[in-house]
């Protein structure tokens, strides 16, 4: 595929080209939850070239909070902060999609009612505090507060939402043997542990249908696998992944470190990687946004020939945000290391720059 060129997907919604902004937290709003100047800065420095940028994720209940400086969703007070951030994605000339979320066992006790975490089931986070599990009745109220974070998003005036359903966060805790150790309609079997996150997604659907007034994105990010010995397998995936593509998503996204990537646990073959698996599974029912370390032009093009449909960068759109301009014209000196001497250049928060420094993540940094 040729990434620069235009993309529509099924619901009508066309992107100026095929490469996506991946989401990032950048740890940079403000104590109240609502977006910062800087953000909303280093937002409109990195629109300028992709098709379609896919916000940090924000949070859909108080009780979901993840992160300090998070930007927050969960009432309509935050409409206004919600809008800054879709403006200054709108201005660079992308679509603007909001990632929303629920922190679940990973949520910060300090920055949530009462500090009390709620997951489902009482296994903790490695130096978090224990979660409580949540009630039937409080997994219902979940289920309607992402629909009105999505609403929201609507009034703000995106162009649609990501769940966010990897990064063991609420819904993949909710997936995953090893922290769901729940006996009823929630836990158990596979089918059971896919309810939560299913029943998210035909609410968000219902919320899109009665308030958006034109096309309207819903996508599904997921993590393929899990390092526990009853943690998520690749064939459990692909069945919950079997599942969303029947569910007329917008797009499904993996989140994964490296784009080719085999799997650990998985009964098929071996050989094959994950995006060939997943393509596999998801057979043309729904566009796939593939993901993991692509820096440079020639690592694009190899991605792009897997067959996947969009093709989204992270890291590399903080070391080089005018990556698509450059790549499109064929420039082959595109910078894959953080220059550090840069941040205030690259429109790089402060407290996402600090983040940026351990050891490992972003060539040239930690």
């Amino acid at each position: 595929m040729n990434l620069f060129e235009n993309y529509t997907f099924p619901n009508g919604i066309s992107l100026r080209n095929r490469i996506v902004m991946a989401p990032m937290t950048n740890y940079s709003s403000n104590a109240d939850g609502t977006v910062s100047d800087e953000e909303v800065a280093y937002y409109a420095r990195r629109s300028n070239g992709v098709g379609m940028v896919v916000t940090a994720c924000t949070y859909v209940a108080e009780n979901g909070k993840g992160f300090p400086g998070q930007f927050a969703g969960y009432a309509d007070q935050f409409i206004p902060s919600l809008k800054r951030v879709a403006d200054a994605i709108h201005e660079g000339g992308a679509k603007a999609v909001l990632q929303i979320y629920h922190g679940g066992r990973r949520s910060i006790p300090e920055e949530v009612p009462n500090g009390e975490l709620v997951s489902a089931s009482d296994v903790a986070f490695p130096g978090n505090v224990t979660p409580r599990p949540l009630t039937i009745e409080e997994i219902k109220e979940i289920i309607n507060a992402y629909g009105e974070t999505t609403r929201r998003a609507i009034e703000a005036g995106y162009d649609g939402v990501e769940i966010h359903g990897a990064n063991t966060y609420l819904l993949q805790q909710f997936f995953s043997g090893y922290t769901n150790r729940r006996t009823d309609e929630y836990g158990g079997s596979i089918e059971n542990r896919m309810r939560f996150p299913l029943e998210i997604v035909d609410e968000v659907k219902r919320v899109v249908e009665k308030y958006a007034t034109k096309p309207f994105v819903v996508g599904y990010r997921f993590s393929p696998e899990e390092e526990e010995e009853t943690g998520i397998t690749m064939d459990q995936t692909v069945k919950l992944v079997d599942a969303l593509a029947d569910k007329g998503l917008t797009y499904l996204h993996v989140s994964q470190t490296e784009f080719f990537t085999k799997p650990h646990r998985f009964s098929g073959d071996k050989n094959k990687s994950r995006v060939e698996i997943l393509l596999e599974t998801i057979n043309g029912r729904t566009p796939f946004i593939g993901v993991g370390s692509i820096y440079s032009l020639e690592d694009a093009e190899k991605a792009s020939e897997s067959g996947i449909d969009l093709l989204a960068l992270g890291r590399e759109l903080l070391i080089e945000p005018d990556w698509v301009k450059k790549a499109e014209a064929g420039d082959h000196n595109i910078s894959t290391e953080m220059d550090q001497t840069k941040q205030k250049e690259l429109v790089i928060p402060d407290p996402m720059w600090k983040m940026l420094n351990r050891p490992g993540w972003i060539p040239g940094m930690g």
